[in-house]
């Protein structure tokens, strides 16, 4: 027995030796034609890349606030404000990788410029899907500040003395439709075509009187009317909301209701018509001319908005969903910086 015992045993060492053989040829071959790579690498490769990532993120946003301005919008400080709550507060944590201040300013560095997940790759030196998986992953961070950063409504004050808004006691702000341009496939293009024939979809806005978002619904079709679009928004169950004895201004494309206050129709109203030394004849103007400016809050902030964040200016190529979800989170950061301000000082 013990001969064919030795027998057994060198015959199973061959065949694992010939085992190891072909494992080996073949991984080296797969890594000779590009197949795949190693599984690791090592840690001091690692090291080099991920420093050599943070020093161009410090060029790109930590060494001067005109840079970080011009790259993602928003200055050092209050970047730094934004990256604390989200990740405090909107559950963005750092990874092995890739820490949190590098995932915000990708994020803001589209919303800013709307460049292509190829640019973000090379100017980054991050892989399409990581870009894409971040994107998410701080949008989503982003929408639940939403209770935080959106301003709660305060009436105007009996003693106001602002010269536009103290004709309006109890006014909660201003509200109106905002046409964002979209890109849907072709047998939806005539549910988002609006009366000028862009394909758009409908956001409502509604802001205080000292420009600040209380309230933003994106997700209607460009063909949709804005009285059709508010009555969703008051539905919704946590939706807009209108104390008793409170309003809003709105324009003429909505009705003159209870908890919202249009202008006379069939009377002068734009701005423009009171330029160039035009005065109020009757009384219907008169209101029509202080209405006007008033409301022109909203349409301010909407211009703020679109010249702020270039990918709310152009067609881009994400899914609706998505279009819908970053359009709230545009209206959320642009005040970070004073809200972050109110926070501090309620604190002390």
């Amino acid at each position: 027995m013990e001969p064919r015992l030795r027998e057994m045993v060198g015959l199973l060492a061959g065949c694992i030796t010939l085992l190891l053989a072909v494992r080996t040829l073949v991984l080296s071959m797969i890594v000779a034609v590009g197949g795949g790579r190693p599984r690791h690498l090592p840690d001091r490769t690692f090291r080099l890349d991920f420093h050599a990532k943070r020093a161009n993120l410090r060029a790109m946003i930590y060494s001067s606030d005109t840079t970080c301005f011009n790259q993602i919008r928003m200055y050092r400080a209050t970047f730094d404000k934004l990256c604390h709550m989200l990740d405090t507060i909107g559950g963005l944590r750092a990874t092995k990788h890739m820490l949190v201040d590098e995932k915000v300013a990708m994020f803001l560095h589209i919303l800013a410029h709307h460049v292509k997940n190829r640019v973000i790759q090379f100017e980054f030196g991050r892989l399409g899907e990581t870009i894409s998986r971040y994107f998410k992953l701080v949008l989503n961070a982003t929408i639940r500040l939403q209770s935080l950063l959106l301003k709660k409504a305060e009436p105007i004050p009996e003693d106001s003395n602002d010269h536009r808004w103290k004709w309006f006691k109890g006014c909660l702000g201003a509200l109106d439709g905002m046409h964002i341009r979209v890109q849907v496939p072709a047998q939806h293009k005539g549910r988002y075509r609006n009366r000028k024939g862009e394909i758009t979809i409908n956001v409502l806005g509604v802001c205080s009187p000292d420009g600040e978002f209380i309230f933003v619904l994106p997700g209607w079709e460009g063909s949709a009317a804005d009285g059709r679009v508010l009555r969703d928004a008051i539905r919704r169950p946590f939706g807009l909301r209108v104390p008793l004895g409170n309003y809003y201004l709105v324009d003429a494309g909505y009705s003159n209701c209870q908890g919202f206050l249009a202008p006379y129709r069939c009377q002068r109203y734009h701005l423009n018509d009171w330029r160039q030394g035009h005065q109020p004849q009757t009384p219907h103007e008169c209101f029509n001319m202080r209405h006007s400016a008033a409301r022109n809050v909203i349409e301010m902030c909407f211009g703020i908005l679109k010249s702020r964040w270039a990918i709310l200016r152009s067609p881009s190529f994400y899914p609706v969903r998505l279009q819908n979800r970053y359009i709230v989170a545009c209206c959320i950061i642009s005040f970070v910086g004073r809200v972050f301000k109110m926070l501090v000082l309620r604190m002390f």
